[in-house]
């Protein structure tokens, strides 16, 4: 394992660490030397079946929302193997965390509401884009030397269950969050009465009825600024000074897991030691442009130049240029097909089922929205009822661009019974399985 005070890909790690469900978080300096973050992923986890995968494309996920205009997530440089480790490496420090803070006493009115707001627009803005969080809780809340609140570890706990967390779980932790800040100001002050009172908003009319509720108290940032760089581990260790020039070290081989379409250099080999570029033979396209460019820049001897000598260069010349014309139309084309040729992959589904009762005979609707990544493809799926044995299936076909459909089941009820019906959608591929579910009571 690489220890503190070592490295991994460039970024150097110090002494602070914590343990949460997927591992080992470090606070470490990334190569330009600022605050960043490493998390070694608990091997017990990243090793089951699909989970590797399942988090690599929650992280793209997140890097194309942040490219977007995403503010409010903890921004992910790179996720990286090296030998049996599975690394994720963030942009930007990872701590102090809202639990930190609240570990040292209670946050004042101002920069609890400061936080509330923000991690209310942050989710609201990842709904709108068809993604949960799907962890939020105290640990997952950054408090940034800035004051401003950063989610971390979006997507994360959802990709190690093989699951997609429904909006309300976000909610939820929401609301958690919002009660956890009314209870460190003791009960029946006024403060503590307005989170809760945000709390319950949260789970009745959604969290923007919510954070406009607590809107214009959400002047703490100073606040909270001055709290977490009285928390920091970096301003409070010497271990957290600019690291010394330390002489290479062979990391071994280290190899990023994020291969994103479209991108032609990155960090994608790095060892032995540390190469920020891809290593790939040079294309048929590219040897043609350097013979050229060499042509060009080599020095003309002097002497007679023959008819026959220049003839035969001007043809070699027009052969190559037409050529290179011939391969980079054909790499254009390779390009623009597979840039715009993409997996279809399920981003979230959500059930939702009638809230009033049904009576005798009923043909109850229930509703399953499924959320896609735009492309174009077909997805099988399956609705299973608690009542009976019956399973409907059916295929969606999809469209490009298109993200969101509906997917319905209606379920007709026969016969006195007073019973709690539960209907589950199961996505069957494109995989990983996910499901979710909802439930209505009949009462005849």
């Amino acid at each position: 394992m690489n220890n503190p005070g070592h490295g991994i890909a460039g970024f150097r790690l110090t002494e602070h660490t914590w343990m949460t469900e997927l591992g080992n978080w470090i606070d470490a300096i990334s190569p330009d030397g600022r605050r960043a973050g490493a998390l070694l992923f608990d091997p017990k986890i990243i090793g089951l079946p699909g989970v590797r995968d399942r988090v690599v494309h929650a992280v793209m996920t997140d890097q194309r929302l942040v490219l977007g205009g995403l503010t409010g997530l903890i921004p992910v440089a790179d996720v990286v193997a090296a030998g049996d480790q599975v690394w994720l490496l963030t942009a930007q420090a990872v701590s102090p965390t809202l639990s930190d803070l609240l570990a040292a006493g209670p946050i004042g009115p101002a920069g609890a509401a400061s936080v509330l707001v923000e991690t209310a627009q942050t989710l609201m803005e990842l709904h709108a884009a068809g993604v949960t969080h799907g962890s939020v809780h105290p640990g997952t809340v950054v408090i940034t030397a800035e004051g401003a609140a950063l989610l971390s570890e979006r997507g994360l706990s959802d990709a190690i269950r093989g699951r997609v967390a429904p909006r309300e779980r976000d909610a939820a932790g929401w609301a958690s969050l919002a009660r956890g800040l009314a209870a460190s100001f003791g009960s029946g002050r006024p403060e503590a009465e307005l989170f809760e009172r945000a709390a319950a908003t949260a789970g009745t009319l959604g969290l923007a009825a919510a954070r406009d509720l607590l809107a214009g108290r959400a002047t703490g940032r100073e606040e909270l600024a001055q709290a977490a760089r009285g928390r920091s581990a970096f301003a409070q260790s010497r271990a957290y000074a600019p690291p010394p020039v330390l002489p290479p070290r062979d990391e071994g081989d280290i190899v990023t897991l994020l291969h994103v379409p479209g991108r032609s250099s990155g960090p994608v080999q790095f060892g032995p030691g540390i190469s920020t570029q891809e290593q790939r033979p040079e294309t048929t396209a590219e040897r043609i442009w350097r013979a050229g460019r060499d042509q060009a820049a080599t020095e003309h001897r002097p002497g007679v130049r023959l008819a026959k000598a220049a003839r035969a260069r001007r043809r070699r010349t027009i052969t190559s240029a037409a050529l290179f014309a011939v391969i980079m139309a054909g790499a254009l084309l390779a390009w623009f097909y597979a840039g715009n040729t993409r997996e279809l992959a399920v981003e979230s589904i959500d059930v939702v089922a009638p809230k009033k009762t049904q009576g005798c005979n009923k043909a109850v609707l229930i509703t399953g929205t499924v959320v896609t990544n735009g492309a174009a493809g077909e997805i099988t799926y399956e609705w299973h009822k608690n009542l009976d044995k019956e399973v409907v299936k059916g295929t969606l076909h999809t469209k490009a661009d298109q993200t969101t459909y509906e997917v319905p089941l209606r379920w007709t009820l026969q016969g006195r019974s007073n019973v709690k019906a539960t209907a589950t959608l199961r996505i069957l591929t494109p995989g990983p399985v996910r499901s979710d579910k909802a439930s209505f009571t009949y009462k005849c």
